[in-house]
């Protein structure tokens, strides 16, 4: 049985099941199935991406691109789309430094995946996560503020400035 081998992006895939129906068609019926094959080796989307404070049912709770130093950890999520098989990376960097490569093996045409990160109070910045399909292309890019938290004042606390009163414009 001879093999038709596909290369895609100088990856070079062997595919059998192709082989066998070119052996019984001619090679122009064959030409599309191999492009069919091709597009899904390197192919596929990023439907949907964002931070979050938490994930229920493989879903995200909230979508966030602020987070305060008293919360110390955030998620990403990514819903990826016809990537099948593929190996896909969440990387998180803080202020363009690499800090975690996180990877994940794609189990269906659908695929939701997500990685989280504990973060230091000293980590304040910018972070970005970049999604990273198994040639080394982003695919998508999102970024969130690691600020400090904003102090809050009680009734009992003084303020800095005398209140002001304002009267409403009579009519």
């Amino acid at each position: 049985m001879n093999k038709i081998l596909l290369i895609i992006a100088g990856l070079v895939v062997a595919t059998p099941a192709l082989a066998e129906e070119a052996t019984t068609e001619s090679p122009a019926a064959a030409a599309p199935i191999a492009e069919q094959t091709a597009k899904k080796l390197a192919g596929g989307t990023v439907a949907r991406s964002t931070f979050t404070n938490g994930i229920a049912e493989r879903e995200p709770v909230d979508s966030i691109n602020k987070l305060a130093t008293n919360n110390n950890k955030i998620y990403y999520f990514s819903e990826l789309r016809d990537m099948a098989g593929q190996t896909v990376t969440h990387r998180w960097e803080h202020n363009g430094k690499i800090m975690a490569e996180v990877p994940f093996t794609v189990g269906g045409d659908r695929w939701r995946v997500f990685s989280s990160k504990n973060l230091e109070k000293s980590w304040q910045g910018e972070w970005k996560v970049s999604v990273i399909d198994q040639s080394g292309g982003t695919l998508a890019v999102n970024t969130f503020s690691y600020e400090k938290e904003a102090a809050t004042r009680t009734d009992a606390e003084p303020m800095d400035t005398p209140m002001e009163t304002i009267e409403a414009p009579k009519q």
